[in-house]
């Protein structure tokens, strides 16, 4: 048997060793952090998807300068330790919109379309150089800076109708808008990837799944300006349909927005979803299910969490709830790319429902509660909370007292009170084997264990804790 495995590993080194290797300084790359070398890196990638696929190899050391180029099928993009792929920051060489013919959202850096049989490995460092595209650095971000028609801010990766794409191992980020952007996708593998973005940009969001199917992401530390991890249905590429099938496990992530966030932009249907074994750190939101547009979030699992949040200023959208589940239409505003966020030829949208939604064995410590609240009760029915704990402690000089619903049609504030369960305008709520506990620190508008308005069938089983100030009245539910 020793020897069977012995050959065994032989013939695997084998494959590998006889892989065709493409040397991107074959095809004319300088790899001196001063020559742009997309013309050889797209040489180089060419050559091997045209010769049947093999390794597009980036020789270590070196930092490798580069404006936009194209992925093609049938290739391992690899980038070995101490290779650093640098986005150019010339903003006049990025051109092609990130959403079509929607220009006002980003343009593409690295880009790939139809593709299939792409691996992106090693551990080498794909830098989007974010903060070269930004404005003056402001305490709580950065300036974005005023464009007339194109946003010239490149995402780092986005890839149109993929399929079978492995992402592995290698160190993403510093990017001026979104990170891993896979658009129309089926059949994805995301592990062990250490994606790091400044916490001061806007939109920086880390990993967008749009209309992408049968995905899993696993064993990653991602840090985001903006959402971490998001699920969403762009109106720009419907045709791709549903976005479902999707596992997230054994990851952890830091957001000035919202660490895990299913929507705003959803105009089909987001449905059987797993988060499991997650760690949110020091986030203005941990989970939000934020539907916005006429599509149905459904049948989706959070499990076994710890989510730690604390408020942001009001740059960022979220005020520390660690689970937020909402649904409103969207906000009618004069926006860069408000023709976008309609149906063809609407000047107002609607919402769909949200429902059938677990959590479970989570634990959440924040300056906030967990906030539910719909339009009209019949938009979120079935949310199942068991074994969800909340401990609520003024952490920070923000001010609190405050949810946030942004971009909705109604205020997008919601002032008043913050209790460890907030529902408003929903069905069939259930809350069992849960706990709510208050800090030292106790502000005048912390309030009750759960505080409940228009929401019919709602049932609490074995939740204990009491009010932050139990001599006061209590709410009426």
């Amino acid at each position: 048997m020793k020897k069977i495995f012995v050959a065994l590993v032989c013939m695997m080194a084998f494959a590998v060793n006889a892989q065709t290797i493409f040397n991107v300084k074959d095809f004319g790359a300088k790899g001196d952090g001063k020559t742009d070398d997309a013309m050889a890196i797209q040489k180089a990638i060419d050559a091997c998807s045209n010769a049947g696929g093999g390794r597009v190899l980036f020789p270590a050391p070196g930092t490798y300068l580069s404006g936009p180029f194209n992925l093609k099928s049938n290739i391992d993009f690899h980038l070995p330790g101490n290779v650093l792929l640098l986005a150019h920051p010339d903003e006049k060489k990025y051109t092609k919109s990130a959403f079509r013919t929607n220009p006002g959202e980003g343009t593409i850096w690295i880009g790939g379309e139809n593709i299939e049989n792409l691996t992106l490995s090693g551990t080498g460092e794909i830098n989007g150089n974010g903060i070269s595209f930004m404005g003056a650095e402001l305490e709580d971000s950065y300036v974005l800076k005023p464009f007339n028609i194109v946003d010239p801010r490149p995402h780092v990766l986005t890839i149109v109708g993929g399929k079978n794409i492995r992402i592995r191992d290698l160190k993403i980020g510093n990017s001026a808008y979104w990170t891993v952007h896979l658009i129309g996708c089926d059949d994805v593998v995301i592990s062990g990837i250490t994606l790091l973005n400044s916490l001061k940009v806007r939109n920086s969001d880390g990993i967008d799944l749009d209309h992408s199917k049968n995905v899993r992401i696993s064993d990653c530390y991602i840090e985001s300006g903006d959402d971490c991890i998001c699920l969403k249905n762009r109106r720009e590429y419907e045709e791709f349909g549903v976005c479902e099938n999707i596992v997230v496990s054994n990851c952890t992530m830091t957001s000035r927005s919202c660490a895990i966030k299913i929507g705003s932009e959803n105009m089909d249907t987001i449905r059987q979803v797993l988060f499991n074994n997650c760690i949110i750190k020091k986030s203005n939101r941990g989970v939000g299910i934020q539907n916005r547009d006429e599509g149905v979030v459904t049948d989706v699992i959070f499990s076994n969490m710890i989510i730690e949040g604390q408020l942001f200023s009001d740059v960022w959208w979220g005020k520390a709830e660690p689970i937020y589940v909402t649904a409103f239409r969207r906000a009618k505003i004069d926006h860069k790319d408000a023709n976008w966020r309609f149906p063809k030829g609407a000047t107002e949208g609607r919402v769909g429902e949200v429902k059938n939604i677990y959590f479970s064995n989570i634990k959440c410590i924040s300056e906030n509660g967990i906030f539910v609240s719909a339009e009209s009760a019949d938009k979120i029915s079935n949310i199942v909370f068991d074994h969800v704990d909340v401990f609520i402690d003024k952490t920070t000089a923000l001010p609190g007292g405050i949810y946030d619903r942004r971009p909705a049609q109604v205020e997008g504030f919601v002032t008043g009170s913050t209790s460890g369960f907030y529902f408003e305008n929903a069905t069939g709520i259930k809350v069992r084997n849960s706990h709510v506990e208050w800090g030292k620190n106790k502000p005048a508008y912390f309030n009750q264990v759960v505080e409940s308005k228009n929401t019919p069938l709602l049932q609490l089983k074995n939740v204990t804790g009491e009010a932050a100030f139990p001599s006061k009245k209590k709410k009426s539910k």
